[in-house]
């Protein structure tokens, strides 16, 4: 269930940010905006192990990305919108 994950925990600071990040604290706000529309979008009833599995696999994906100040807002959506629809099928289960 969505509600027995805290998206709090898994939010990033600035400090958490890789040196790659010219602005940390930019790159942090848009890893969190990320973790957050992962999560708003999930369904409701989503397994709470599966959320916690896809907010890993988003934080690994994301936390180091040197583009990630250059991606517009709806080209992330995207991303977040095509994780979710193919979680499954990706296996990404024993990774993360």
């Amino acid at each position: 269930m969505k509600d027995n994950v805290d998206i709090h925990v898994v939010l990033a600071t600035s400090s958490d940010m890789d040196e790659r990040h010219d602005d940390q604290e930019e790159a942090a706000e848009r890893l969190n905006f990320i973790l957050h529309a992962m999560y708003d979008k999930a369904d409701e009833d989503i397994e709470t192990e599966r959320l916690e599995r896809i907010l890993h696999y988003t934080w690994e994906q994301w936390q180091q990305n040197s583009s990630l100040l250059e991606i517009e807002d709806d080209e992330l959506l995207d991303w977040v919108d095509h994780t979710l629809a193919t979680w499954d099928d990706a296996d990404n289960s024993e990774f993360y």
